[in-house]
C-alpha cells in the first residue's frame, strides 16, 4: 500500500487518517528497517512545513541515526542532550517552538526553527528510539501535533519493536 495523494484536513482528522495509512503501510511487512524507512517516507511526504523527519534508535545508551528524510544529520546523540536526548531521557514528547531558545539544542540543519520529538516505546515500556520532526517555521508544532504524532509513534512501535 502506498498513499499517492496528500492527506489533508483539520489536525485531528489528518492524524487519524495518517495513522490509518501508516498502519496499512507497515502491517504487511515484517522487516524492521523496511518499516522504519517507509514510516519516515510517509511522514516526509504528508507532513507540511517540515525540513527533516526521521528516527533515532536507542542503541547501547545512545541515540543513533536511523531512517529519515532530509539533509544529512547528526549520527549520534547522547541521551539527555538536545531535544532528542531530552525526549529519550524523560520518555515524553518535547515540543520546542523556537529551537534557538532550547538550552543545549543540537543544530543539524541551520534552517530548523522548531522541533517536536516523540519517544517510540517498545511494548515493555523500554525506549526503542525517538521520532524527530523539524520545521523551518517558528512554533510549527502544537499539542494537536503531539497527540497525533504520539499515535503515529505507537503505530510504528507495533511493527518495529521486538
Amino acid at each position: 500500500m502506498y498513499v499517492h495523494e496528500a492527506i489533508r484536513g483539520p489536525k485531528p482528522d489528518f492524524y487519524r487518517r495518517l495513522a490509518a495509512a501508516m498502519e496499512e503501510l507497515l502491517s504487511h511487512e515484517p522487516d524492521q528497517l523496511a518499516n522504519l524507512c517507509n514510516a519516515a517516507g510517509l511522514l516526509g511526504c504528508q507532513l507540511e512545513d517540515i525540513n527533516w523527519v526521521g528516527f533515532y534508535l536507542h542503541q547501547d545508551g545512545v541515540l543513533t541515526l536511523g531512517p529519515y528524510q532530509g539533509l544529512p544529520a547528526c549520527t549520534r546523540i547522547a541521551v539527555g542532550s538536545g531535544v532528542c536526548g531530552t525526549a529519550a531521557a524523560e520518555q515524553r514528547t518535547v515540543v520546542v517552538p523556537d529551537v534557538h531558545a532550547f538550552p543545549g539544542h543540537i543544530a543539524c540543519d541551520a534552517a530548523s526553527r522548531s522541533e517536536i520529538v516523540v519517544p517510540v516505546l517498545a511494548p515493555d515500556g523500554s525506549l526503542f528510539g525517538v521520532l524527530d520532526v523539524d520545521s523551518p517555521e517558528l512554533a510549527r508544532f502544537d499539542e494537536q501535533d503531539a497527540v497525533g504524532l504520539e499515535e503515529i509513534a505507537g503505530v510504528v512501535a507495533r511493527y518495529v519493536c521486538p
